[in-house]
């Protein structure tokens, strides 16, 4: 983002009361592609194992009838008087049978992600929430609110009911988000109606506040029950609440005392966290991401070597010669060919030719030698 050097402060109805400086955190680089691939590792993190039966499609008395019988080898049901005597079982083709390589609950169902990859990727979702233009494609309703990122101050944020939240949102302008989320809300399809996962909604803003400040604990009672709002701790901030599906700009709402704290927990490019040992800030490698005015600078161009040759052609013939037609281009046909001048001031081209075979390789002959004698 365009770093600022400070943030303004707001109150419960966005105005403006104090100021103070931007965290190192927002200047981070932002790696949607590390984002990507960290928040598929953490997702899988929270599956619960799950396998088939093992006696599933295995309950059954059959046996091969063996070779001779002008029928399949594989098990089939034994006894009579039923359609299902006979039949096939056990394998994975037949009906009833067991399904191909069976679930186990001894699959590698966790991915152990590096701690460092982890720590770059809640930076760089950080300092993207930070960005409206990110918040605004990730589906965020943000039009009304005053300044990003948004900041409020610690008296307004001291509410215990519901009904106070609600009335901050509003305030603020954030509540357009909530309404979004209440209208999204929807039945979910397939199996999971029946395992207590029967709806799905969008997710709304994210409430972020310091643990150490007074009114914390009334703050996430406040907010818990709102659709699509969630509370976070500013020292355990969780990447699959800040990037939700791996897509960076989550509406993210600050407390002051969390939003001072930052500097703490994540330290700057220079300067080592004091909460996380040895950690530094990641750093963008260029500060200027519009490569082609890198390279078309005055600064690049003056220490660039100068092209060899001339223009390429695209196949076939020397480097650095451009294959032109002879057709179109006189220079080139007169190259291959010294005798076109003659040939096209003799107009041979547009000579008539005799019904009589014999005589037309006669007239072509002497003609020919007209216009060699006429080019000597």
């Amino acid at each position: 983002m365009t770093s600022r050097p400070t943030v303004s402060i707001l109150d419960a109805s966005g105005k403006a009361i104090d100021s103070t400086p931007l965290p190192a955190v927002f200047k981070a680089p932002i790696r949607p592609d590390i984002v990507q691939s960290v928040h598929t590792g953490l997702n899988k993190n929270r599956r619960q194992p799950y396998a088939v039966s093992e006696k599933a499609g295995h309950q059954t008395s059959a046996e091969s009838w063996g070779t001779g019988r002008a029928v399949a080898r594989i098990p089939r049901v034994s006894g009579g008087g039923t359609h299902r005597a006979g039949q096939a079982a056990f394998g994975n083709q037949c009906r009833s049978g067991r399904m191909f390589a069976p679930t186990k609950i001894w699959r590698k169902w966790h991915v152990k992600v590096p701690q460092n990859q982890r720590r770059f990727a809640t930076a760089s979702a950080v300092a993207a929430s930070s960005v409206p233009a990110l918040v605004l494609a990730r589906g965020h309703r943000i039009e009304k609110i005053p300044e990003f990122p948004c900041v409020l101050s610690s008296s307004c944020t001291a509410v215990s009911k519901t009904r106070e939240a609600v009335a901050l949102l509003k305030s603020l302008g954030a509540y357009p988000d909530v309404v979004k989320v209440t209208k999204s809300k929807k039945l979910r399809a397939g199996k999971g109606k029946l395992r207590n996962r029967r709806h799905r909604q969008r997710r709304g803003p994210l409430v972020v506040f310091n643990p150490e400040a007074p009114e914390a604990a009334s703050l996430v009672k406040a907010f818990r029950n709102i659709p699509g709002v969630e509370t976070s701790s500013v020292k355990a901030l969780n990447l699959l609440q800040l990037a939700p599906g791996g897509h960076l700009g989550r509406f993210v709402i600050w407390t002051d005392s969390a939003f001072n704290a930052l500097n703490e927990i994540y330290g700057t490019a220079t300067t080592p966290s004091s909460q996380k040992k040895d950690y530094l800030l990641p750093s963008n490698i260029i500060t200027n991401a519009d490569i082609g005015r890198l390279i078309n600078s005055s600064e690049v161009q003056s220490i660039v070597r100068p092209a060899k040759g001339g223009k390429l052609q695209k196949r076939g013939g020397k480097s650095g010669v451009q294959k032109k037609n002879p057709l179109k281009n006189r220079q080139v046909l007169l190259r291959l060919n010294p005798y076109a001048t003659a040939y096209r001031k003799e107009k041979l081209g547009q000579a008539k030719v005799d019904q009589n075979p014999k005589d037309r390789v006669f007239e072509k002959s002497s003609a020919f030698g007209k216009v060699l004698m006429s080019s000597d």
